[in-house]
């Protein structure tokens, strides 16, 4: 039973640390913030933030992979859904996950942020690896499904999957550049538009779909972000 408790207040603890630097990063970025920042706002001591983190860009991996577990959670009820489409709950993972985002801008922008710093090409790397533990099982449970159904028209879901999850990665940078582009003026909307639809039509052919049968993003999703 102690160890159940020691457990739960470990925690518990740990989360308040990043509770803390996610709202440092929010409002004044991660660059910007401490460790001392960080300790001043719980007050406590450097011996009690390194018994749980080796460092600010562990306490940073944390908040970002705290991040993504919170956007697939809210997944999960569509996603084990037995009586919706596979094709459905692949739109839904897309627009799920933005729709989280869009919620939470400011701390999605304050991630980006440290995404597109050289500096920082950790969060980049972590991505890829989340890709692999997460994002992959979900597709490949997603394309089994779909190939039951003979909906989807590929071959191993695994390794379809794992396909898919790099063309995620790579449509995540994108976005991120061209958000930062939208910004300052350098690239139209329409631009934005060509991009999501090259990927869109990546994905339907790699899950041998009909052009046109997938929807990646929605008109109001890609306007709140780069319109």
């Amino acid at each position: 039973m102690p160890r159940t408790v020691n457990r739960v207040q470990h925690t518990v603890r740990r989360d308040a640390f990043l509770d803390v630097a996610q709202r440092l990063i929010q409002t004044k970025g991660y660059e910007a913030m401490s460790v001392q920042d960080v300790l001043d706002e719980l007050g406590t001591s450097k011996g009690a933030f390194y018994h749980y983190f080796d460092s600010k860009q562990a306490l940073l991996e944390a908040v970002v992979e705290r991040f993504a577990d919170a956007a697939t959670a809210t997944l999960a009820p569509v996603l084990d859904d037995p009586e919706m489409p596979a094709i459905r709950k692949l739109e839904h993972y897309f627009t799920g996950i933005a729709t989280w985002k869009t919620e939470r801008k400011d701390l999605t922008l304050a991630i980006m942020e440290v995404w597109l710093s050289d500096k920082n090409t950790v969060v980049r790397e972590m991505s890829r690896r989340m890709g692999a533990t997460r994002v992959v099982p979900v597709l490949t449970a997603v394309i089994a499904q779909g190939t039951a159904e003979g909906v989807f028209r590929t071959g191993s879901p695994r390794e379809t999957a794992i396909v898919l999850a790099s063309l995620i990665h790579g449509l995540q940078e994108l976005a991120g550049e061209q958000y930062v582009a939208r910004q300052a003026g350098a690239i139209p909307f329409e631009a934005v538009e060509r991009s999501i639809g090259a990927f869109t039509r990546a994905f339907e052919r790699i899950l041998g779909l009909a052009e046109g049968s997938l929807t990646l993003t929605d008109e109001s999703t890609l306007h709140f972000w780069f319109g």
